[in-house]
């Protein structure tokens, strides 16, 4: 397999799982319980995504000046700081480690 089979393979199951997202009937989502779980699924992957991107690197797990700049962020967003101060901070975070040599 190559990776233009790989790429038209995910794409195909992509398409197939957006069909029957629609093919679900709305009624089994009015319950409470379905209903919460979706609404937690969508936090989770984003801290997933979040985790993902800030840890990894390849296939390794790897601590540089992005973790500080993370927990910089969401120090700022708990005090509920504007969102471009909180971009702004989590930047400047990690360039003054990257430039001081403490994170890679």
């Amino acid at each position: 397999m190559t990776l233009w089979h790989a790429i038209l393979l995910a794409s195909i199951v992509c398409v197939a799982l957006k069909i029957v997202g629609y093919l679900v009937p709305p009624a089994w989502f009015d319950a409470p319980r379905p209903s919460r779980t979706i609404d937690l699924l969508t936090v989770a992957l984003l801290a997933a995504l979040v985790v993902v991107q800030t840890l990894g690197a390849g296939q390794a797990v790897v601590v540089d000046a992005r973790l500080p700049a993370v927990l910089v962020a969401a120090g700022l967003l708990v005090i509920r700081a504007p969102f471009l101060v909180v971009v702004v901070a989590a930047a400047a975070t990690a360039a003054l480690l990257r430039l001081w040599g403490w994170a890679a």
